[in-house]
């Protein structure tokens, strides 16, 4: 065979060979989506991983942020990443019963936790491991829990005692522990995607709703609602999660070094949880537009008894060995409220 009968054949096997090495430097993208504004906890956390995990991986890894829902509401989300449609998701926790991991609405039982010490010593210990590793039978891979903080109320009229919630439209997370618990306090609930939120209060869908003091603030809702009580009533944090099939396919240097990647970026969240909310909080204080109130001790037991029931009504929901592992750590006590 003469030499230019080879020609061809060279040429197609140097395409191929480019082909290959070009496939090879593209980058492994990670699409991380979630529905919170870029300068919440959440928003800078995913931010800080995104820096992070590309200097890590010297730009092998290509991490796209999408914030404020661009891409999915509440309710799409989850089921994006089990499609494979997202890789990475921080969704709050109240968003796991759906899902049909309800243990993680233990997470909604108000009053479970006094501060953030003893908040993780159930996210950062066994307890939080094991929830984190029952994700796998659903497509899903946990690898970390941020904070974002302790919840305030919000309405258009002062909420100093359980019986101001009587007859209020309360917008909720889809939780049935969120909603036991508005119940408890005489409210109707109304489960609503966080960026429908401005729009429901400020045309009189729902009254109020809670929210960490980060939330509240940069989604603008200290402009249509009239006061903000600290009650510290309920923790909100967030699980991220991955795609399992996506997460056990990359190379094991990758799936490494992203690892380390998100062991900072949760120190780096939960850093900055308390005082992001501090900020959010002062600054709704400076606009003017919301009154701020603080409850009483007397006030505080009040809605300690009265919302003390919703831990005995999802105990079967929860599981009662698993809310009995949180007890022993953070020492709360059903029976004392």
């Amino acid at each position: 065979m003469k030499l230019r009968h080879f020609a061809p054949i060279a040429v197609a096997l140097s395409f191929a060979a480019a082909s290959l090495l070009a496939s090879a430097q593209q980058p492994i993208v990670i699409k991380f989506s979630h529905v919170v504004a870029v300068d919440t906890p959440k928003g800078k956390a995913a931010e800080y991983f995104k820096k992070v995990a590309e200097e890590k991986t010297k730009g092998r890894v290509k991490v796209e942020v999408y914030p404020n829902s661009q891409l999915y509401k509440d309710k799409e989300e989850m089921e994006a990443l089990q499609l494979g449609s997202v890789q990475m998701l921080a969704p709050s926790l109240a968003k796991f019963g759906p899902l049909g991991a309800r243990e993680f609405e233990a997470f909604d039982l108000p009053f479970i936790f006094d501060d953030y010490a003893s908040l993780h010593r159930v996210t950062e210990g066994p307890v939080g491991r094991a929830m984190l590793g029952r994700l796998e039978s659903k497509g899903i891979t946990g690898l970390a829990f941020w904070d974002n903080g302790f919840k305030v109320m919000s309405a258009n009229k002062p909420l100093k005692q359980p019986a101001d919630f009587r007859g209020l439209k309360m917008r909720i997370q889809s939780s049935k522990v969120l909603d036991s618990e508005m119940r408890a306090l005489g409210a109707t609930p109304q489960v609503m995607a966080f960026s429908e939120v401005y729009q429901a209060l400020q045309t009189g869908v729902v009254d109020g709703t809670e929210n960490p003091p980060s939330n509240f603030y940069t989604q603008k809702m200290h402009e249509v609602q009239k006061y903000l009580t600290l009650s510290d009533h309920g923790y909100l944090g967030y699980a991220v999660i991955v795609n399992k099939k996506f997460w056990d396919g990359l190379p094991t240097d990758i799936r490494e070094q992203l690892g380390v990647a998100m062991k900072e970026s949760t120190r780096y969240a939960n850093a900055i949880a308390a005082t992001e909310n501090a900020a959010a909080l002062e600054a709704v204080k400076k606009s003017g537009k919301t009154q701020i109130l603080s409850l009483t001790p007397a006030e505080k037991s009040a809605w300690r008894a009265a919302l003390v029931k919703v831990h005995k009504d999802q105990e079967g929901r929860i599981g009662k060995d698993l809310l009995q592992s949180i007890y022993k750590e953070t020492g709360f006590n059903p029976a004392k409220p």
